[in-house]
């Protein structure tokens, strides 16, 4: 752990059949709880025309696609692929926790594997998720939540932001920085450490302050209405009001 932050080498396993695209930044920003997402797999047979809305999704965010054919009609080959792999990077010695985002109720014995030899599981899925996978892991967040929370939260300040200074910020940066900041923890007064939010938006593969013109985070922060950053000696924290 660095600066209080935790540097844990994370994996994250998504069952495509059985979890939704919109999901994945809030799962992404989520996982900075445990560290970085260094290994990022997707599986499902791509061949199916229901997955296609993966596809730009795994090329933005660098999942790896795992091709799995259905080997017999009613059949989830793709469970056994994915099951396979957590206990192969089990084995290996170097995860430190796990992200598993599916729907599915067979993964129960799996994330019940990798916590009894002391690993974190994050379980990601729906509403309608059995109860079983989701006591079996760590943390368990409903993405409905999560998208539905996004939706309503990002678009005034992305219009307050075109307002002021048009075309300063973009609408993706701007929900970055709240995801970031809503999942950061933060002090009686609303303030998150801007190292950790920082933690968090990295773990976005592509994201860093100077590709939007700004020489720091902070700087970044402060160009963005609906956010106040406070410097203090312990550091600069951010807060977002309304």
């Amino acid at each position: 752990m660095i600066d209080g932050l935790p540097t844990g080498n994370v994996a994250l396993l998504i069952d495509a059949d059985n979890a939704s695209p919109a999901s994945i930044d809030p799962v992404l920003t989520a996982l900075a709880d445990l560290g970085t997402v260094n290994i990022r797999r997707i599986y499902g047979n791509w061949s199916k025309p229901a997955l296609k809305g993966w596809t730009e999704v795994a090329l933005r965010f660098a999942l790896e696609p795992q091709q799995q054919f259905d080997l017999t009609k009613g059949k989830n080959a793709t469970d056994m692929k994915m099951t396979i792999d957590a206990m192969d990077l089990l084995a290996g010695g170097r995860v430190t926790g796990f992200g598993i985002m599916s729907s599915d109720s067979d993964f129960m014995p799996l994330v019940t594997r990798l916590r009894q030899d002391g690993l974190v599981v994050y379980g990601f899925g729906r509403s309608t998720t059995p109860e079983g996978f989701r006591e079996a892991c760590n943390r368990f967040i409903d993405v409905d939540t999560l998208e539905t929370t996004k939706a309503a939260e990002v678009p005034r300040v992305a219009t307050a932001a075109a307002a002021e200074k048009p075309g300063a910020v973009d609408q993706e940066v701007v929900k970055l920085l709240i995801d970031a900041y809503q999942n950061a923890k933060r002090d009686p007064q609303g303030f998150a450490s801007l190292s950790e939010v920082g933690q968090r938006a990295a773990n976005r593969s592509s994201f860093d302050t100077r590709n939007y013109g700004f020489a720091r985070l902070s700087d970044l922060f402060e160009a963005v209405p609906g956010f106040v950053v406070d410097r203090r000696d312990g550091g600069a924290f951010v807060k977002r009001v309304r």
